[in-house]
């Protein structure tokens, strides 16, 4: 499968809840929003509020709840970067913040600015 990679450097495309929309399974997403109650601490998750369509899905593209609020991914789109890795402000507060906790995506973003 192709990689989609966020303004923040995760791989839309390995994300379970990507990979249950896509696949138009709604048992699926069920599956995967029980999971991420639990390990997110979200009692009201839902099947529908993870519904996406990847980060960069724009015009009528779906994103899941928190992908649609996400601070990385608005600040990427106000400053029309195509990854934060090519930010002037790469490592941010906001972005280090983030890949203290997802050393894959530090890595990608690492590639991308070293490309």
């Amino acid at each position: 499968m192709e990689k989609i990679i966020a303004y923040c450097g995760l791989n839309c495309a390995e994300c379970p809840a990507y990979l249950a929309t896509q696949s138009g399974d709604p048992a699926a997403l069920e599956r995967v929003a029980a999971e991420w109650r639990v390990a997110f601490n979200a009692p009201e998750m839902t099947a529908e509020s993870i519904i996406c369509d990847g980060c960069l899905a724009t015009n009528g593209g779906r994103l899941a709840d928190y992908c649609g609020m996400c601070e990385i991914r608005a600040c990427a789109l106000e400053r029309n970067m195509a990854s934060c890795a090519f930010c002037a402000d790469y490592a941010c507060a906001k972005l280090e913040s983030f890949l203290a906790q997802a050393p894959a995506a530090r890595e990608t973003l690492e590639q991308l600015r070293a490309a």
